[in-house]
């Protein structure tokens, strides 16, 4: 059973028991996402009705360093600087198509 769950401005395809990194979600336990945009062989119009993905939150984190350096030739400038990217790691509890049904 797979689907493809949207959150952050990103598209994720999951089945249950994947580990995911997705961008930072400021929550503790557990998550519902209710964007469904694909399960198995239902296509959503943009979202699968009554479709909803259990996960649980793993983590918070920030990922590796990431460098910006900005340079223009013959003109003494020069700027450096460094980003990280929080993060949120989930783990894929179980995919809903229903409320009341389970699809594993």
């Amino acid at each position: 059973m797979i689907a493809v769950i949207q959150t952050g401005g990103k598209q994720y395809l999951v089945k249950k028991g994947d580990k995911i990194k997705v961008e930072k979600i400021d929550k503790e336990g557990e998550i519902e996402f209710t964007d469904v945009l694909l399960v198995d062989d239902k296509i959503g119009k943009p979202i699968v009705k009554d479709a909803k993905v259990v996960a649980k939150i793993l983590n918070q984190g920030k990922g590796d360093k990431v460098i910006i350096f900005k340079y223009k030739a013959k003109k003494r400038y020069k700027k450096k600087a460094g980003h990280r990217q929080p993060y949120t790691e989930i783990e894929i509890k179980d995919i809903l198509l229903s409320a009341k049904k389970s699809v594993s």
